[in-house]
């Protein structure tokens, strides 16, 4: 499986802060926005993975994650001319998935929780049809919004609706076979001038070959869009680490748990860091693993 990781758009809603900068490259507490949804893909076992961004902040991710080998990954970069809606993503990324499935995620969703990684794992495995997340959330006009029946299966979906159907908001993680792309190409600009997202899992809903998952109250879900949700997810972060010793979305860790890197590629990862406790976290890592102290992913 292909994975996309789409970090283009405008950030109007964090102004000024975006005004030089795009805000998948803000502050989540002591790392850059984009290295949490990197951190799923990685999860989820993708190691072929296309960042789509801006004419002006492209070179900046290069600088940021380079090619990805030495996280044991597959970097690729695209641009996006001017941001036309998520569905746009497989448009531009259409060579790079190739005949292969996809997982698309957004560049300002984190994703935190225990056995989530295994629920990421089995969505990659997907063979046909598609697989989304429902989660349950207070403002779900915000977001594209998923409608059950009475026996709790999926009946419609809604894109910023007013007068929602249901709490449960539909998170920036999607996975899809192979035939997003062809779904992709019939679409038509919503009213907002947009290729919605939600329109192609209408798509899949009509074929009977949706499937949505709940997240439920045990993981948690954070979009990082606005000063205060950005705000809310540096403190959830912040508070989880100095609570458990453990870093949210350590990519090197990860690519190391994962086995896309070995110890020593591990040891090498820090050579090229400063001083800092990003760098002393994972001498830490190194230390343990010498002596072997247990730990969970």
């Amino acid at each position: 499986m292909k994975g996309i990781l789409l970090a283009g758009g405008n950030g109007t809603r964090l102004y000024p802060l975006t005004n030089v900068a795009s805000k998948h490259l803000m502050c989540v507490y002591d790392k850059p926005m984009i290295y949490y949804p990197l951190s799923t893909l990685m999860l989820a076992g993708i190691r072929d993975i296309m960042l789509i961004s801006t004419p002006h902040d492209i070179e900046l991710y290069k600088k940021l994650l380079g090619d990805g080998s030495h996280l044991g990954i597959s970097i690729t970069y695209q641009i996006q001319e001017k941001p036309a809606g998520i569905a746009q993503a497989f448009l531009l990324a259409e060579e790079f998935i190739g005949n292969d499935n996809v997982c698309l995620i957004l560049g300002d969703n984190i994703f935190y929780g225990d056995g989530f990684s295994t629920t990421l794992k089995n969505c990659s495995q997907i063979d046909e049809g598609a697989i989304i997340f429902g989660y349950r959330v207070n403002d779900p006009e915000r977001y594209g919004v998923v409608e059950f029946d009475e026996n709790f299966m999926v009946k419609g979906l809604e894109e910023k609706p007013v007068k929602p159907k249901s709490n449960y908001a539909v998170p920036g993680i999607y996975f899809y076979d192979n035939h997003v792309i062809e779904i992709a190409k019939k679409l038509q600009p919503s009213a907002r001038g947009e290729l919605e997202i939600t329109d192609i899992n209408i798509e899949y809903l009509k074929q009977n070959k949706l499937k949505v998952d709940i997240i439920g109250r045990g993981s948690a879900w954070l979009d990082t869009g606005t000063p205060l949700s950005l705000l809310a997810a540096s403190n959830y972060v912040g508070t989880i680490e100095q609570r458990q010793g453990y870093k949210i979305a350590c990519i090197e860790e990860i690519a190391y748990r994962m086995g896309y890197i070995s110890l020593s590629e591990l040891e090498k990862s820090i050579d090229n860091m400063p001083n800092s406790t990003y760098q002393l976290y994972i001498k830490q890592l190194i230390q343990n693993e010498i002596i072997k102290v247990p730990v969970l992913l």
